[in-house]
């Protein structure tokens, strides 16, 4: 599931905004998080804190990648997808259900323990694992990479912002 919709970690919406100062109490943040479902959040594939963007920044040209190798590295990861669930009812890796996680989503010992150790340390339920491995996979897709490396993993973890509390 991907949802778009933005959501403010706390109710001032100034957390980590480089230019104003957030005034919410940790009790206060606790209680406007608690009224997000955990079940709820599970359902997400990611969610992450997009801090306010400086005029400046807007304005510069970052020499990053184009919108239209950006574009052709999407439509390659959709074709590695395609071929990959030949066969299968799916064409992609959002709809990889548990058995074909554990089919299309083998990982090394190193991967293991970086993703036990952040289930643990996060307190992340199993439907918050499965969504690390889909994103990891997708991840390894745009990367070209035929594996889930460790960097794969650290990213798709870095994407599940909520599930951290790190607002208190």
């Amino acid at each position: 599931m991907l949802a778009s919709q933005r959501s403010n970690p706390q109710p001032c919406g100034f957390f980590n905004d480089p230019s104003r100062e957030c005034t919410c109490t940790p009790p206060m943040i606790q209680r406007y998080v608690s009224k997000i479902s955990g079940p709820l959040l599970d359902r997400i594939d990611i969610h992450i804190d997009m801090p306010a963007v400086k005029y400046r920044e807007l304005r510069e040209d970052s020499g990053g990648e184009t919108s239209s190798e950006i574009r052709d590295r999407v439509m390659k990861a959709r074709d590695r997808q395609l071929a990959r669930y030949q066969g299968e009812k799916i064409y992609s890796n959002a709809q990889m259900s548990s058995r074909q996680i554990r089919k299309y989503c083998n990982i090394s010992a190193d991967c293991e323990r970086l993703l036990e150790s952040a289930m643990t340390r996060l307190g992340l339920s199993a439907r918050a694992h499965d969504r690390i491995l889909k994103v990891s996979r997708t991840i390894a897709d745009l990367d070209a990479a035929e594996d889930i490396n460790t960097t794969h993993i650290s990213e798709a973890i870095q994407y599940r912002s909520l599930d951290r509390s790190y607002w208190t």
